[in-house]
Order: structure tokens, then sequence, then C-alpha cells
């Protein structure tokens, strides 16, 4: 498939087309744990045809990449791309442990037509210094690929990648965006070093306004929430994210502020050890598709999807 930039017009293709709100796909299992393609792509219709999520993340941790074999994963990749064609962006996670799984992937997605990819911070034993490996991984990858790429640092790496060693990272030509799962003081120090060179994003809804707002953040690489607090006609997210772009801040704060009830919903229901299974059944609750979850994830108990249930009919999300 032809690309849709070269290497050096990554960085200015992902500028003006990778913006808005982009969810992390769960997906849905069958009972037999095949992955549900119906499923998925109803799901996907939905998120971008009646929710107007503008890109979607797939095959990450939310959609249970561990759990996936290499086929799989390049099928969940290629059903991302027809879906979205024309509608959405398309980022994948790449992400492994094995380098050579990684630049297959990557390969596939340039293939298949995916819009950029997606690779987390490698887990590193007993490595303490980790800038100039850090460097060198990334730095190998660009090589490699054409498509442009955004980082991933999360606690689960066991370490957080700092922002100077993202900042020099961010140089690398198709270095596009990073995904920055860690405290608030270290996006905003990122954003001041590198923001002219990529997009910096975190993943927690209730600091987005404000980082709009005060950093000037154009772009949200989410997980769950566009589709776990909206609906087809309870589009709020998407509310107060258009007047906070038109610096309406005031109307967009009572809007966000109004999704506390679902998010505190949400939050008292959900077990600590099941993020997945909750996830599910929160959107079949939505009427999307949910399913099962595949090992080592854990499924929720009837007493726990009751307790979802109960809160899930009262937290004020319209459905019709």
């Amino acid at each position: 498939m032809t690309r849709k930039y070269s290497k050096l017009d990554a960085k200015d293709h992902a500028r003006e087309n990778m913006r808005g709100i982009w969810a992390a796909a769960l997906n849905p299992f069958r009972d037999d744990l095949s992955l549900d393609e119906a499923g998925l792509r109803s799901n996907i219709r939905h998120w971008i045809d009646d929710l107007d999520i503008k890109g979607l993340f797939i095959a990450g941790k939310q959609g249970e990449f561990f759990s996936m074999n290499l086929e799989e994963r390049k099928h969940n990749f290629e059903i991302a791309v027809d879906e979205c064609a024309g509608k959405a962006g398309v980022m994948v996670s790449v992400s492994d442990q094995n380098f050579d799984t990684v630049l297959d992937l990557s390969a596939h997605a340039q293939h298949c037509g995916a819009d950029y990819i997606v690779v987390h911070a490698p887990v590193l034993s007993f490595i303490h210094d980790r800038g100039e490996v850090l460097y060198q991984y990334y730095k190998a990858l660009c090589d490699r690929v054409d498509i442009g790429i955004a980082m991933w640092s999360h606690p689960d790496s066991g370490y957080l990648m700092r922002p100077a060693e993202c900042a020099r990272i961010a140089e690398l030509p198709n270095i596009v965006a990073i995904k920055y799962s860690v405290p608030r003081e270290m996006y905003v120090a990122l954003t001041h070093l590198a923001g002219d060179k990529i997009q910096v994003s975190t993943s927690a809804e209730v600091d987005w306004l404000d980082n709009i707002e005060e950093l000037g953040w154009r772009l949200y690489l989410c997980s769950s929430p566009p589709y776990h607090l909206q609906t087809r006609v309870d589009k709020r997210m998407d509310e107060y994210t258009r007047l906070a772009f038109e610096g309406r801040f005031e109307e967009a704060r009572r809007v966000r502020d109004s999704l506390d009830p679902v998010r505190d919903a949400m939050q008292r229901t959900r077990p600590a050890d099941k993020p997945q299974a909750f996830g599910k059944y929160w959107q079949e609750l939505l009427g999307q598709v949910g399913g099962r979850v595949r090992s080592p994830m854990l499924e929720l108990t009837d007493a726990e999807k009751g307790a979802i249930r109960e809160a899930f009919e009262t937290c004020g999300l319209q459905l019709a």
C-alpha cells in the first residue's frame, strides 16, 4: 500500500492529522476466546460514526495484545484499517520485548495502511542508566521503518522514561508523538522541552481539558473513556473538547464536570485486578460488544457485575 507521507514528513503529517480524541480499543473475545471480528467491527463503526472519535489505538494493553499471537495481532490491524478508512486515524501497537517481532509488526502496519505505530519502552533488566539504551532502541527502529512512531512510557515497564530522554529521542525524524502515562510535572516538562518536535499526550481523562487550556494540547491518546463516558445521544466528552478547542473554557469545564457521576460510578465499581473485564462489561451495558477476556486477565463475578450494573443505571448517562 502506498505510504501517506515520507519519513521526513512524518512529524508534519502527524501534527496536521493526529488531532482530537483517540481511543484505545478493547478487543471482544467470544466464549471460546476467539476474536469476535464482527463485534469489533460493530464497535469501531459506533465509535467513529456515532461518537465521532478521531482515531483508534489498536492492539495495545487494553486490547490484550500480550495474549494474542502474531497473526491475530496483524489481523487486528487489518480490521481497524478497513473499518476506519477515510473516517478515522489508526495507530497500532507493535510493542513487544523481542525486537524482531517489533520490526515484523511494524512492516505489517506499513503494508496494511495503518497511519502510525506506537512502541512502548522495553523492559530493561539490570539496567539503571537507561538514556543511551533507550535512544539506540528507538533509533534502530526509526532507521528501519518509514511510518510515524509514537513512544509510550508507563509504569508497567518498571521505570518511567525521563523527559530529557524523551526529548532526545524526539529529534529522530519519524518520532511523532508520545503517550506519556507519568506524573503531571513530567509531561509538562516534556511539552516545554519537545512540544515543537512531537505531540505529547497522557492517559488521564480528567486532565485533558486542563492540558488543552494550559499546555495547548490538541491530541489526546486516551484509553477507553471516549466510548465508556459517551453514547450516541450523550457525547459530553466530545462536547467539552470542542468547547475547549474554541477557547470556551468555562462552558467546557461545566460540561466536563457534569460527567463526574459517571466517573465516580466507574471508579467505585471497577475491581483493581480486572480492568479489561470491567471495561467490556461496561461496554455491554452501553449496548456495545464486550465479550470475554483472555488469560491472564480475570473475569468478573456475578456479584461484581451486579454492583457495576446498579452503578451504571444511576450514573446519568443517556442511552436513548
